[in-house]
C-alpha cells in the first residue's frame, strides 16, 4: 500500500471523529500536519534501512564474484594438470555460486526499485507538508470566519423553528468546506512516464551486463 493511501485513511478517520464531536478546527489541522510529519519520519527510517540492506547485498555480490573467479581459476588449473575430475568439481562449485549471484542480483534490482519509489514518495510528502504548513493559517482563518457566521445566525434565528433546517444546512456547508480543504492533502503516489522509462532502461542495463558477464566466463 502506498504511504499516501495509508496516510489518507488515517486522516479521514481522525477527521470524521473530530467533526462528529464538533472539535476545534485548529486541532484538526494540527493533527493532519502532525500525521504528515510522523509519516515522513517513518518513511525516511524505512529508506535508511533499505539503503543498509543494499550495502550488505552489494558486499555479498562482491564476495560471490570473487569466489566465482577463484573457482574458475581452479578449474583451469585442474584442466592444465589433466585432472578432469577436479575441474568438473570446481565448475560445479562455480555454477552454484553463479546461481546465488543471479538470485542476489535480482534482489538488488528489487531493492533499487523500492528505493526509487521511497525517494519519490518522500519528495512528494515533503512538498505536501510544506504546502500544508503554508496554508494552515489561511484555512484556520476561513474556518473561524464561517464558525463566527454560524454563531451570528444562531443568535438571529434561535427563536424561529422554521429556520432550524436552514442553520443546519449552513453548518453542513461549513464542514464541506473544511473537508474539501483537508482533501487537498490527500494524494496517490503515481510514477510518471519518465520514471517508468528509466526503470526499464535500468532493468535492461542490468540484464545486458549479467549476460555479458556470463558470456565472458563461458568463453574463457
Amino acid at each position: 500500500m502506498s504511504i499516501f493511501s495509508r496516510f489518507a485513511d488515517i486522516i479521514n478517520s481522525n477527521m470524521n471523529a473530530l467533526l462528529d464531536k464538533a472539535e476545534d478546527p485548529q486541532k484538526l489541522i494540527r493533527m493532519i500536519i502532525q500525521e504528515m510529519e510522523d509519516t515522513l519520519v517513518e518513511v525516511r527510517t524505512v529508506s535508511a534501512k533499505t539503503l543498509a540492506d543494499k550495502k550488505e547485498l552489494l558486499r555479498k555480490l562482491n564476495w560471490l564474484e570473487s569466489e566465482i573467479q577463484d573457482w574458475q581459476e581452479k578449474a583451469e588449473l585442474a584442466v592444465s594438470k589433466e585432472r578432469e575430475d577436479l575441474a568438473k568439481a570446481a565448475l560445479n562449485e562455480k555454477y552454484k555460486l553463479e546461481r546465488d549471484l543471479s538470485e542476489l542480483s535480482s534482489q538488488l534490482q528489487k531493492l533499487d526499485d523500492s528505493l526509487g519509489n521511497l525517494t519519490q514518495e518522500i519528495n512528494q510528502l515533503q512538498d505536501k507538508l510544506v504546502d500544508a504548513r503554508a496554508r494552515q493559517q489561511t484555512i484556520e482563518m476561513r474556518f473561524n470566519t464561517q464558525q463566527s457566521r454560524v454563531k451570528v445566525n444562531r443568535k438571529l434565528y434561535d427563536s424561529s423553528s422554521s429556520n432550524v433546517v436552514q442553520r443546519f444546512e449552513q453548518f453542513e456547508r461549513k464542514l464541506d468546506e473544511l473537508e474539501a480543504e483537508a482533501e487537498s492533502f490527500r494524494t496517490v503516489s503515481s510514477r510518471n512516464l519518465k520514471a517508468e522509462i528509466n526503470d526499464l532502461e535500468s532493468d535492461q542495463k542490468v540484464d545486458d551486463e549479467l549476460k555479458a558477464l556470463k558470456e565472458k566466463v563461458k568463453n574463457r
